[in-house]
Order: structure tokens, then C-alpha cells, then sequence
């Protein structure tokens, strides 16, 4: 993407994030006083269904919530991940309060200390009480509170799900810590670190340093991703990571692209329609949320079955696409392709004509299901 298109992308995208954009006020106990946070709900959001979202929390709000939620808002208008809610902690009066540690163990203290408990004990409950949340949640940070989100990611169980620390300012100890922390964490942790060849210079020190120790590391749970971008400055990095931390962190929600067919799906030895299958309940498992098979990945496998000739995954296929589509042509068109090339010609005719009662989907017409069963009827005179 060119730098003008960037640009553009985030000034629309922000104008959307911004027109939608609440302010809320907690009144803390921890902090002994009003915290104020903006938050972003999706453009599907409503009371009135069971759907529930994941939640990004961003620190440094006053000035990071706009870029997080207009690339938020954009992915999530095209399906590349899932919609979510994006909550911005306002910083501007507090933030070196807030982000206070001990100069002798690098960690919260104080001020510090109070903060990390306001996070945990008062603004996730707030936010999960007050809107419908998945239990996925996302923290964002730059410089100083991309140092301050890994003290989450220190605390057993972490109080986050993955991690975005662009261009982080790190504590002297922090390096040290992450990296035997993440040695053992149990479940899925997503982490990502970005800085620049433009950063500030103790910064892209101790952000390299920290890539090298994290790159060592051999725990199937930590799914880690480091950028190196080259020539934007510290302030300019957010608008180039962002995006990017959330393409990794969702990639597996994604639609299946042309380099995921090319380099895994076509490739494979085994059944392609497992492969689709273990994608969603990877989904899952790992957002908590239940995702319809989108056409898009049907019609991947379908080629891949295709390419390769592997006609007998037809059926498996059918069977998910009427556990997933029941009232359209997809599922008997997949069984009649299963027949048309398993030699039962019969079969297949009869499959194709059955469909015309369903409704048409994916390019997919009762025209040309009866088409199919015709051209059979010829070759074969039935």
C-alpha cells in the first residue's frame, strides 16, 4: 500500500471511528477518583441479539483510540476480523502516574500499582458489565505503555489475550522478565512488537534485543510477530503497525487468500475439508465466538478439490455446506459433483434437479443445476 493511500485509509477511517465514538466516566475506588474512557461499539451492535464481541483496550486513548478504531472498524467492514469493541483509556493528565514503576525491580508501583489494579478490577468489569463482550481481549500500547501492557502478560492467568507494543520504552528488567514469562505461558498468547529503523535509539535497541530473546523461544502457545519498518518515526510507527498487529493477531479469522491456497490448502495431503474445518474451530477456540464457513472458503476448498482431483471430498463437503447453508443449492450441488465424478450418473442427475425447490447461492442458479442435469440426461439417455 502506498503512503498516500495509508494516509487516506486512516484519515476516512478515523472521520467513521470518530462519528461513532462514546465517552464513559468510571468513578474509581482504586484511583479515588473519575477516569474517563471512549469507547467504540461495531455497526452491527445491538441489545437485541446474543452476540457477543471481543475487546481492544487501548492505552495512551487521548491520542492512539482513533487509529486503533479506524482500522478496527475498516477490517471488520470487510471481514478480515472480527468486529469488536474498542475502549481508549484517556492518559493526557496521568500518564506518568500511571505508568510509575520501581526503579530498583521495574515494577508498578504506587501510582503504578494503583493503575494496573484500576485496569483489572475496575475498567474490564465495567466494560464487560455494561456491553456484550467475549472473553478476547486485545491491549494496545506505545512507548511507555507498551512497556506498562506486558506487566498483564506477568500476571498469572494474563489479563489479555494478545498483546500490540509498538515502539515500546522498555524497564531496565522487562526484557528478562518477558522472556521467561513467555517461556511458559499455558494457553494461546498473542504478541506483537514493532519498531523502526527511524526509532528513537534506545528504543529500537531494546526492542531488537527483546525480538532476539522472544525469537528463541520454542512454546506453541506464544504466537509472536516482530516488525522492523523502515523509515517511519516513533510517532509515525502506530499508523504502520496497527494494522498490521491486527492482520497477524486475526489472521486465522480471515478469509482464505490466494497465498493461503497456494502455500497451504492446495498443497495438502490430506482432506481439504478438514482443513476448513479445523480453521473454525480454530476460530473458536481462540475468540470464543461461533463463525458461520463463508462462501469465500467453500469455494476455496471446491477448487483445491479441483485442482487436485480428489473427487471423493465432495461429499464431506456437502455435508458442511448443509450444516452451514440448509436452505440453498450448495450442499446438493457439492453431492452432485461427488457423483457426477465418482461414476454415478443417475445419482448425480437426480441431485441436480432435486435442488430447484432451494434457494440460489454463490453464483450458483437452479438454471444451471437443471442445465447440469440435462447435459447428463443427453450423454447418458436417461
Amino acid at each position: 500500500m502506498t503512503r498516500f493511500k495509508l494516509v487516506v485509509l486512516c484519515f476516512f477511517s478515523t472521520l467513521i471511528a470518530f462519528g461513532q465514538a462514546k465517552y464513559e466516566t468510571i468513578s474509581s475506588r482504586i484511583l479515588g477518583e473519575d477516569r474517563e474512557i471512549k469507547v467504540l461499539l461495531p455497526r452491527g451492535y445491538s441489545e437485541e441479539d446474543d452476540k457477543a464481541y471481543p475487546v481492544i483496550y487501548v492505552f495512551d486513548g487521548d491520542y492512539l483510540f482513533e487509529a486503533v478504531a479506524g482500522n478496527v472498524d475498516y477490517y471488520a467492514y470487510w471481514e478480515d476480523i472480527p468486529e469488536s469493541i474498542v475502549v481508549g483509556i484517556n492518559q493526557y493528565d496521568s500518564r506518568s502516574d500511571d505508568l510509575y514503576y520501581s526503579e530498583q525491580n521495574s515494577l508498578p508501583i504506587e501510582t503504578g500499582a494503583d493503575f494496573f489494579e484500576f485496569v483489572g478490577k475496575e475498567m474490564i468489569p465495567f466494560i464487560q458489565d455494561k456491553y456484550k463482550t467475549e472473553n478476547f481481549r486485545v491491549a494496545v500500547g506505545h512507548g511507555e505503555t507498551a512497556n506498562y501492557i506486558n506487566y498483564y502478560l506477568l500476571r498469572k492467568p494474563p489479563i489479555f489475550n494478545a498483546y500490540v507494543s509498538v515502539s515500546p520504552d522498555l524497564a531496565p528488567d522487562m526484557q528478562k522478565y518477558l522472556v521467561e514469562r513467555m517461556k511458559n505461558v499455558e494457553s494461546k498468547v498473542f504478541y506483537y512488537l514493532a519498531t523502526s529503523t527511524e526509532d528513537v535509539a534506545h528504543i529500537k535497541e531494546g526492542a531488537n534485543a527483546l525480538n532476539t530473546g522472544i525469537s528463541a523461544i520454542e512454546n506453541t502457545n506464544l504466537l509472536y510477530t516482530f516488525d522492523d519498518f523502515e523509515g517511519p518515526s516513533h510517532y509515525a510507527l502506530p499508523a504502520h503497525a496497527i494494522p498490521k498487529a491486527l492482520e497477524r493477531i486475526f489472521f486465522v479469522f480471515q478469509p482464505i487468500s490466494k497465498k493461503e491456497y497456494n502455500e497451504s490448502v492446495v498443497k495438502l495431503e490430506t482432506s481439504p475439508v478438514d482443513y476448513l474445518i479445523e480453521k473454525y474451530d480454530m476460530i473458536e477456540e481462540l475468540f470464543g465466538m461461533e463463525k458461520q464457513i463463508l462462501i469465500n472458503d467453500f469455494k476455496a476448498i471446491d477448487a483445491a478439490i479441483r485442482k487436485n482431483e480428489k473427487w471423493e471430498y465432495y461429499e464431506e463437503l456437502s455435508k458442511l455446506a448443509r450444516k452451514n447453508y440448509p436452505d440453498t443449492l450448495l450442499s446438493h450441488y457439492y453431492l452432485a459433483m461427488f457423483y457426477e465424478n465418482t461414476n454415478e450418473p443417475k445419482k448425480a442427475m437426480k441431485t441436480y434437479r432435486a435442488a430447484y425447490i432451494l434457494e440460489e447461492i454463490a453464483g450458483i442458479t437452479k438454471d444451471f443445476m437443471i442445465e447440469k442435469a440435462d447435459e447428463i440426461k443427453a450423454d447418458f439417455g436417461y
